[in-house]
C-alpha cells in the first residue's frame, strides 16, 4: 500500500473487478488508457491476475486510488513494462475526480516507489500527444521527453524520470 497526503493506493484485487470494469469502460477513461477500446470482463480479470503476479514477482502492478478519508474508486495507477525499455507509469482517474491534482499526487507516489523502494534506474511514461492532461502531469513530475513513437491514436512522447533528476 502507498499513501499520500490525500490518497491511499492499494493493490487491486479480484474484489475490485466490478469497480474496475465500470471505470475502465467509461469512454473518457479508456480514450487514452486503452486507445478507446472497451475491456471485456474477462480482460479485466486477466489484468487483475497479471497485476497480482507482477506484485508477487517484481513488487509492482496496479494500485486502486482511493481518497484517504473514504473508500471508493478515484482511479488507478501502476507500473507496467514498456516494450523492452523498462517500467512505465500509467494512471486513470474517474471524470468526477479530474481537476483536483489526484493524478499528479498518485503518479508521484508511484514514481517515488519505483525509484526508491524498487531501486529502478528510471521510470518511464508514454503519453499520446493529444492527451494534454497527462502531458501536464508528467511535466509536473519533472519527467523529461526522450523519444517520439507512433501509437494507435497518433504520435506518443516517451518521458523518463531518474533518481538523480527528481
Amino acid at each position: 500500500m502507498l499513501s499520500t497526503e490525500r490518497l491511499v493506493l492499494r493493490p487491486v484485487t479480484a474484489d475490485d473487478h466490478a469497480a474496475l470494469l465500470a471505470h475502465w469502460t467509461e469512454p473518457d477513461v479508456r480514450r487514452f488508457l486503452f486507445d478507446g477500446a472497451a475491456l471485456s470482463a474477462a480482460e479485466v480479470t486477466e489484468t487483475i491476475e497479471e497485476s497480482a503476479s507482477d506484485f508477487a514477482a517484481g513488487g509492482y502492478g496496479i494500485w486502486l486510488i482511493e481518497l484517504g478519508s473514504r473508500a471508493g474508486l478515484v482511479g488507478t495507477a501502476g507500473l507496467r513494462p514498456l516494450a523492452e525499455s523498462g517500467l512505465e507509469i500509467f494512471y486513470s482517474l474517474a471524470p468526477g475526480a479530474w481537476g483536483h491534482g489526484y493524478a499528479t499526487e498518485a503518479a508521484q507516489a508511484v514514481v517515488d516507489y519505483g525509484l526508491g523502494f524498487l531501486g529502478l534506474p528510471e521510470v518511464l511514461a508514454e503519453v499520446d500527444e493529444g492527451n494534454t492532461a497527462s502531458v501536464a502531469v508528467v511535466k509536473r513530475l519533472g519527467m523529461t521527453p526522450y523519444a517520439v513513437v507512433p501509437g494507435v491514436l497518433g504520435l506518443m512522447t516517451r518521458y523518463r524520470a531518474t533518481a538523480g533528476s527528481l
